[in-house]
């Protein structure tokens, strides 16, 4: 039984024919495709933000080494001026402004230690007298603003040698 419609078939009332079937399997691989693609841009950026955060981590870490290196070369027990020689305890100073102006270290205040004097082999004149280290703790923060990351070390800092017996001098 023949239709007007072309030449086709008619069962049951539906045309028969697989021109249709195209444009929906185009669709659903064009959909496929998408979600493929937003996957891996997806992927993608979850990286560079997991990449980015370790670089700014680094920075901020490296910011603290520069600080300590600052510490260790200016600590000075003796010295009149605030905090042992170091500066203002809250003012950021940069690392290397020309070239990574976004690194940044700072000091907490010094405080001296609460636990003895390290004692020092070779140091000992005489029976009595014995010389030392004393101790300070101190805060070392790093930041890097570029990244937003920010590290902190707390560094124990010997200075001597100093004597540490009860002999008068």
């Amino acid at each position: 039984m023949k239709n007007n419609m072309s030449g086709r078939i008619k069962r049951g009332g539906v045309i028969s024919s697989a021109r249709g079937f195209a444009l929906v399997a185009a669709i659903l691989a064009c959909l496929i495709l998408m979600a493929l693609a937003i996957l891996v841009i997806s992927l993608s950026t979850g990286d560079l933000r997991t990449s980015a955060t370790v670089v700014g981590d680094k920075k901020s870490l490296s910011a603290v080494e520069s600080g300590i290196h600052k510490l260790s070369q200016n600590f000075d027990p003796s010295a009149t001026t605030a905090n042992f020689g170091l500066g203002a305890s809250t003012t950021w100073q940069n690392v290397d402004a020309t070239n990574d102006p976004g690194s940044q270290y700072r000091y907490s205040a010094a405080a001296a230690s609460t636990m003895p004097p390290l004692t020092l082999a070779g140091y000992s004149m005489e029976a009595g007298q014995g010389w030392g280290m004393t101790r300070y703790n101190i805060i070392v923060e790093g930041q890097n603003t570029n990244y937003n990351t920010r590290a902190q070390v707390d560094v124990g800092i010997g200075y001597g040698p100093v004597p540490t017996g009860t002999m008068y001098q």
